[in-house]
């Protein structure tokens, strides 16, 4: 993963961007019938229930937009909700808390679902020692977001980005001309670069297990799409020559089955692309 220096810059870009998308040259609602010296009260009310996610992102969009707008916290990140809880109240500016009102809806209402979908399959792994993991599969420009929502679940995160990990697949092995021509060529260039980055390398069935772990030096396989059997197999012959992955259609079903197969991590695009938003408001008081 990136840095923490790195991680909170990108939700300054990420804060930056959606406030220019949604406010443009002015909120001219607001500002054509609100008095700039108007002060006002807003609590966020849970319509829905799940892991609440995104609270002290929500303090950084309000800070962004008007320094001295007020947030008391009620409930923090990573908590159980239920409808009808106040997660907190903001006070301040009547116009700055409406023009932050709709980023900060959004982001707390994905956020949270991301952290709910997570810790389900936390839950579900219960007991075993593998880890629930992320993926690059995130809505353009609000990844660092969803990340974080993963983690205020209990999850993990895979990479962050193309950069800050390698990951070969089976698209780059075949265009490599195989899978130890991939990995020397990854070696060299890691070394011709000077970067320390950790190798990932996807492997389709047994056979591919075994070339890599012939080729040593790489730090994760990820047995895509294997069944039960072949995962169990792949996790005896790896052993603890490096760490092991399961993906490829996996759902909650399925996910405690893999994990008892022995494996360190699965990752599931599923936490970021397939859930529905927490119901949330931001209401007047």
């Amino acid at each position: 993963m990136i840095s923490e220096a790195q991680f909170q810059n990108e939700l300054q870009i990420l804060i930056s961007n959606a406030i220019r998308e949604d406010v443009g040259d002015g909120d001219h609602s607001s500002l054509a019938c609100i008095p700039v010296s108007a002060q006002g009260r807003a609590k966020l009310l849970v319509k829905d229930e799940g892991i609440i996610a995104g609270v002290e992102f929500a303090k950084m969009i309000f800070n962004f937009v008007d320094p001295k707008l007020q947030v008391e916290t009620f409930i923090e990140d990573g908590t159980e909700v239920k409808s009808g809880d106040i997660v907190f109240n903001v006070s301040g500016s009547s116009q700055s808390i409406l023009k932050a009102e709709r980023l900060v809806l959004n982001s707390m209402q994905r956020m949270s679902a991301i952290a709910t979908k997570t810790n389900s399959y936390v839950k579900l792994l219960e007991g075993t020692n593998t880890m629930i993991l992320d993926t690059r599969k995130t809505t353009p420009g609000f990844r660092v977001a969803e990340k974080w929502a993963v983690k205020l679940g209990g999850g993990e995160n895979h990479r962050f980005a193309l950069y800050d990990m390698i990951m070969l697949k089976d698209n780059h092995i075949d265009f490599a001309g195989g899978i130890t021509l991939a990995i020397s060529k990854t070696k060299k260039y890691l070394t011709e670069q000077n970067l320390k980055l950790k190798i990932i390398v996807e492997a389709r069935d047994i056979d591919e297990v075994k070339e890599i772990i012939v080729c040593e030096g790489v730090y994760r396989i990820l047995l895509d799409n294997f069944d039960y059997e072949m995962t169990r197999e792949a996790v005896a012959l790896i052993g603890d020559k490096c760490l092991t992955e399961s993906s490829g259609n996996i759902n909650e079903e399925t996910v405690r089955n893999y994990a008892e197969c022995g494996v360190n991590y699965i990752s599931s695009g599923a936490l970021t692309h397939s859930i529905y938003n927490m119901d949330l408001s931001l209401k007047a008081i």
